[in-house]
């Protein structure tokens, strides 16, 4: 999809503060964050939302749920705890129609 933000950013086209990259997935820092620590994991395949998910992306999304368990460890919430997020649909506060799960913590017990 050409005018997607998301794929511009796996283009290049756009920059984003990038933490993790690999041929599947990106994760980078949400630009207007809603925690203190607040990334994005994105699948570099676009899938408009989680409704389009097929069975031959069975392996991607095994794949997505490990990178955000590293990103968690990265990032250094992983001991403390954190949360993901994946909203579907306008009704569902997606706003980038570009699957992607919202990973966020760093909050101060």
């Amino acid at each position: 999809m050409d005018q997607c933000i998301f794929c511009k950013i796996v283009n290049k086209e756009i920059p984003a503060d990038m933490i993790f990259e690999n041929e599947k997935i990106i994760v980078f820092r949400d630009i207007n964050p809603k925690a203190p620590v607040h990334f994005l994991v994105v699948p570099k395949k676009h899938i408009s939302s989680l409704n389009e998910i097929e069975k031959e992306d069975k392996e991607l999304f095994g794949e997505i749920f490990f990178v955000v368990k590293e990103t968690a460890k990265k990032v250094g919430v992983f001991e403390s705890g954190y949360k993901t997020v994946i909203n579907v649909g306008k009704g569902g506060g997606q706003e980038v129609p570009h699957l992607h799960i919202h990973l966020l913590g760093g909050w101060k017990n």
